[in-house]
């Protein structure tokens, strides 16, 4: 039995040593310790052992066991620390070489367009007013003057979510609800996405715009160039000038479309200004007094304007963009080059 046992010893303790995994030394402690292992094999056949002897057997089998076991442990930790190194030179960094460079991320040109606009209208004492982007025909359309039979209600102009729900087709529909539940005096700006059928190289179903209103006692049309004046000058430059020509929106009277100086020639005439020297920016006008009336603001009392701002148009024409679509594609080519 002594020499069973050392046979058994020897024989795992040269499996160990020559064990170049965790895995092969798994499967050797199973072969030797495992339940059908040989030592284990040798325990359970103590019952056939002469009484007298199993005392000294029971020895050597523990003393075999033993053995086996401190050799085993050894021999994980050498596997374990080599494996360690192999893991560490694999991932080991030279802090001599130059260091890879990451791209900034950088804000959208509406983006930046955007709190360009609030930043100017905030430091002229506007509020901002957050409207949504569901309305229902009331607020949309309705409230603003615009008649049953108006081209702006058609299904190919409006994506109707249902007869009374639609996708707004303008921030002006936010002047309503704040004139519903603000008394004048009233000032604010209220931007964000609105939705249009509408689609070519100017033109997107879904773009920015920016709403602003004041109502208050004795408010002017020219208030409103005013205004606008502060506006153009810290966005397109200290030299812009504005230019008001007639038009006609159902919720101003009188209404006006409003151009700025070319800032590209000064004025002289290019290519950006098609040779006018001139480029429309955005529409504006006094408040009709039947939009305050439906209100119920007293219009023998209170005036006001508003005006619409393309935020996209604004962006395009300040950072030089011929197609609105670029505005779409995250292009970091052009991206790049915007970063106010």
């Amino acid at each position: 039995m002594k020499e069973k046992l050392q046979k058994i010893r020897e024989k795992a303790i040269a499996e160990i040593e020559s064990s170049q995994g965790m895995e092969r030394l798994n499967e050797v402690r199973s072969a030797i310790l495992g339940k059908k292992g040989e030592l284990t094999a040798v325990l359970k056949g103590m019952k056939d052992v002469a009484p007298e002897d199993r005392p000294k057997v029971g020895q050597w089998v523990n003393e075999a066991r033993e053995a086996i076991e401190n050799r085993l442990a050894e021999k994980m930790k050498k596997l374990e620390a080599e494996a360690l190194r192999r893991k560490y030179e694999s991932e080991k960094i030279d802090v001599t070489m130059p260091a890879k460079l990451h791209a900034a991320g950088k804000l959208h040109p509406v983006t930046q367009v955007r709190n360009q606009l609030v930043d100017i209208f905030g430091s002229m004492g506007f509020d901002v007013y957050e409207g949504t982007e569901i309305e229902t025909d009331f607020y949309n359309f309705t409230a603003l003057n615009i008649p049953r039979d108006h081209p702006a209600r058609d299904m190919q102009d409006t994506f109707y979510l249902s007869p009374e729900f639609l996708l707004r087709t303008q921030t002006s529909a936010g002047q309503i609800h704040v004139m519903e539940e603000k008394k004048p005096p009233i000032k604010i700006i209220s931007p964000g996405k609105v939705f249009r059928s509408d689609d070519d190289a100017t033109h997107s179903p879904m773009f920015c715009q920016m709403e602003g209103l004041v109502v208050d006692k004795g408010i002017t049309l020219c208030d409103l160039k005013g205004i606008l004046d502060v506006f153009v000058q810290k966005i397109f430059g200290e030299n812009t000038t504005t230019r008001l020509r007639p038009s006609y929106f159902p919720f101003t009277e009188p209404s006006v479309e409003v151009d700025v100086s070319c800032f590209q020639c000064g004025g002289k005439g290019c290519k950006l200004c098609k040779g006018t020297g001139w480029i429309e920016v955005l529409g504006a006008g006094v408040v009709n007094t039947k939009v305050l009336r439906d209100c119920g603001i007293d219009t023998d009392v209170y005036s006001g304007f508003a005006f619409g701002i393309g935020m996209d148009r604004i962006a395009m024409l300040k950072y030089g963009i011929n197609n609105i679509k670029l505005l779409f594609e995250s292009d970091l080519r052009v991206l790049d080059q915007i970063d106010d």
